[in-house]
């Protein structure tokens, strides 16, 4: 029998491989998505979302229900025994600011995000193939060869590229034999599950950090009437049985005594070891590696989920345009971009579990970093640096949202313009009011261009009025520049003042003619 042939072959179906599946389907590209798992996963495991993730979602569509199926975090009430000695805020609130719409962290189980990731996947016409194991592979100049194999009978599948988004354990990674360096905590556990607890308000994230043998932790899940159960265990300690009465009797002894709680019916249990390790490469030829697949992080600061779908969120577009005709060495800028992040955010998380270890709450606090807004691809190969340039944004940062006012007299936002998977350029100043039809005429559905202005003087299709100067302060820009910013959110050019001229310059090497209309842009 013949391979299977399609352009991307995705092994692993959590939320790193779902949101390049949703990314890839919406641009039309061939792809098939397998996980040998027999079928979705149903716990909380990686429940904070991050504002910067928060962002990725609302392009590709989903963020309305991840609002709908989450909360804000709540407080800590902190324990010893059975008595309440505080309540604390582990992650203060922010106000919403034209340039940051989401500022704050939100609380869904990951079970939660991969179903309504998968509902979008869905709506671009791909299903995930659960019970689906990827056995072997082999690959060439053109392609690689996957044998899978499902209900005993294998496959074998022909593809442009394969990313593997297979977890900790990836397969992938190992049969590659990329390096995965760090350390893993041999002495320490942790034991983290989805329970019942009667007796316990749900307005609180409730710890015991001082519980004998360590921390005892019930944290509500939002849309359930579960609680996401972390429980230390201290080196020397035992690990108990995941029964509901071994983990019930570690609860009356954190909360004693005269305790009415009471813990059952747990629905995910699971041990782990903490672990701080990355990939040393992110690309071997026609495979490449994303998410915990490419480096995983200790429970703390909920990082890990984040920077996966960070990671497929960088790898998409680039998989875009490779598939339609850009040169291949564009996807050496994936682990160029990616690699840096991975080891600054693994480092972050670390920290953060090293004051966990200590029963530290001033170490646990988020600042600034948890958020991941200030993330940057300065000085990388798409965003070098100019000599002297002290600019507040440059190339390479992210991308900033602002309230416009759009032709027809409707409030909008930068972010809608930038939703979809085009790039998007923005023309400030009177002196760009024909750029728009230039960059139709240039580049095709590959930019999407606006005229910024700052009255309302025009009201052509592709105008926006930023008549508060929201957007010219974020951009940090003045009349005659022009921003090109990325399908992933960053910028990826700054002129002031705008030269076109710049801007193709970027885009060339992107696609195949800057006289041929691209194949992306098929859904937004």
């Amino acid at each position: 029998m013949p391979p299977t042939n399609v352009q991307v072959l995705i092994v692993g179906a959590g939320p790193t491989g779902l949101t390049l599946a949703c990314d890839l389907a919406r641009r039309g590209v061939a792809l098939r998505i397998i996980d040998a798992a027999p079928g979705p996963f149903v716990g909380s495991r990686g429940k904070g979302l991050q504002p910067r993730t928060l962002e990725v979602l609302e392009d590709l569509g989903v963020l309305d229900a991840v609002l709908a199926a989450g909360n804000a975090y709540p407080r800590l009430r902190i324990h010893w025994r059975r008595f309440v000695v505080g309540r604390w805020t582990m992650i203060p609130r922010h106000a919403v600011t034209p340039d940051v719409p989401h500022p704050d962290p939100w609380l869904v189980p990951q079970a939660r995000t991969e179903g309504i990731l998968r509902e979008r996947l869905g709506s671009l016409g791909h299903t995930v193939e659960f019970g689906t194991a990827l056995t072997d592979f082999t690959q060439d100049d053109s392609g690689v060869s996957a044998t899978l194999l499902h209900d005993g009978a294998p496959e074998v599948v022909r593809a442009e590229y394969l990313v593997g988004a297979d977890g900790g354990h990836s397969r992938v990674r190992k049969a590659l034999g990329v390096g995965f360096h760090g350390e893993t905590h041999e002495a320490e556990r942790m034991v983290v599950g989805d329970v019942r607890v009667e007796g316990l308000g749900r307005d609180h994230w409730h710890v015991w950090p001082f519980a004998k043998g360590g921390m005892v932790a019930l944290c509500p899940l939002p849309g359930t009437d579960r609680f996401q159960l972390a429980l230390q265990v201290k080196p020397g300690g035992t690990v108990p049985e995941l029964t509901e009465a071994a983990l019930d009797q570690r609860l009356q002894e954190a909360a004693r005594p005269g305790t009415k709680l009471r813990l059952h019916d747990a629905s995910w249990l699971s041990v782990y070891r903490p672990n701080v390790r990355m990939v040393d490469r992110y690309r071997v030829g026609r495979v490449l590696l994303a998410g915990d697949a490419a480096h995983v992080h200790p429970p703390a600061g909920g990082q890990g989920l984040n920077t996966g779908v960070q990671d497929a969120y960088n790898l998409g577009w680039k998989l875009g345009h490779v598939l339609a005709g850009a040169a291949p060495s564009l996807l050496d800028t994936y682990e160029a971009e990616r690699l840096p992040i991975a080891a600054h955010v693994l480092g972050l998380s670390a920290k953060l579990y090293q004051g966990l270890r200590q029963n530290s709450l001033r170490s646990q606090q988020r600042g600034a970093e948890t958020r991941q807004l200030g993330l940057h691809y300065r000085g990388g190969p798409l965003a070098p640096q100019v000599d002297g340039d002290t600019s507040r944004l440059r190339a390479g940062d992210r991308a900033p949202d602002a309230p416009c006012v759009d032709a027809t007299g409707n409030t909008s936002r930068l972010f809608d313009a930038f939703r979809g998977p085009h790039w998007t350029l923005l023309a400030f100043g009177p002196e760009h009011a024909d750029t728009p039809a230039w960059a139709r005429s240039r580049f095709g559905d590959t930019v999407r261009a606006f005229h910024v202005r700052t009255k309302d003087t025009s009201r052509d299709a592709d105008a926006l009025l930023d008549a508060h100067g929201h957007a010219h302060r974020a951009y940090d820009v003045g009349p005659g520049a022009l921003v090109l910013v990325r399908p992933d959110g960053y910028v990826g050019h700054v002129s002031r003042p705008g030269a076109r001229a710049a801007v193709e310059q970027l885009l060339a090497p992107l696609r195949p003619s800057l006289n041929s209309v691209s194949a992306l842009g098929v859904s937004r």
